[in-house]
């Protein structure tokens, strides 16, 4: 069985590789992740991950697999901001508060689909103003769900977490390796 990984995420590459699995494709889907009007941030990821995985053309006997990583504050979908402006925004009103990041993901062979969304409780400190400025100068908030990466030096702005932190820097290990080995694909493959 051949898997095709439907992101241009380094991050996602990362992580397969930490359980073994290389793609034998990578087909980044190019759709429009806007929010549908009222719509809530749990249903959000999951449709989105639904809908790159549809959008990627692949073979009937190639896995597809995709993911979606949203940040949660309240009812309010925090996506990848557009400029610093909306990264600084976005980092000072996570400051001081619990938010939470969702990643769903998605498998898709043919018309079977396996799906699977985790929610990790995040805690951000409130930020200095040298600390909001150096981390917008760096440029790690770019592309990034909520405007950072906790696996980066956003680290230094997390104290604690409850759940996945693989779910947090973009694919969760455990439930990415239970879907794969659902759909039969090789997970810890023996060389």
């Amino acid at each position: 069985m051949r898997l095709v990984l439907g992101s241009a995420s380094p991050r996602r590459r990362d992580l397969l590789a930490q359980l073994g699995v290389t793609p034998d494709r990578i087909a980044p889907a190019d759709i429009d992740e806007t929010p549908v009007r009222g719509e809530l941030p749990r249903n959000y990821c999951m449709r989105i991950a639904l809908e790159k995985s549809r959008a990627v053309d692949a073979a009937e006997d190639e896995l597809v697999l995709c993911a979606d990583t949203t940040v949660a504050l309240g009812r309010r979908i925090l996506g990848k901001p557009s400029d610093a402006g909306e990264a600084a925004a976005f980092l000072t009103a996570l400051g001081g508060r619990r938010h939470r990041v969702i990643t769903a993901v998605v498998l898709r062979l043919g018309a079977r689909i396996w799906q699977r969304d985790v929610v990790t409780a995040v805690r951000m400190k409130r930020l200095s103003d040298n600390e909001l400025n150096a981390y917008l100068a760096s440029g790690e908030w770019r592309g990034k769900a909520g405007g950072y990466g906790i696996q980066g030096r956003a680290g230094a702005f997390i104290p604690w977490i409850s759940g996945s932190f693989t779910g947090v820097v973009g694919l969760p290990l455990a439930e990415t390796a239970a879907l794969l080995g659902a759909a039969g694909y090789p997970v810890w493959p023996v060389s």
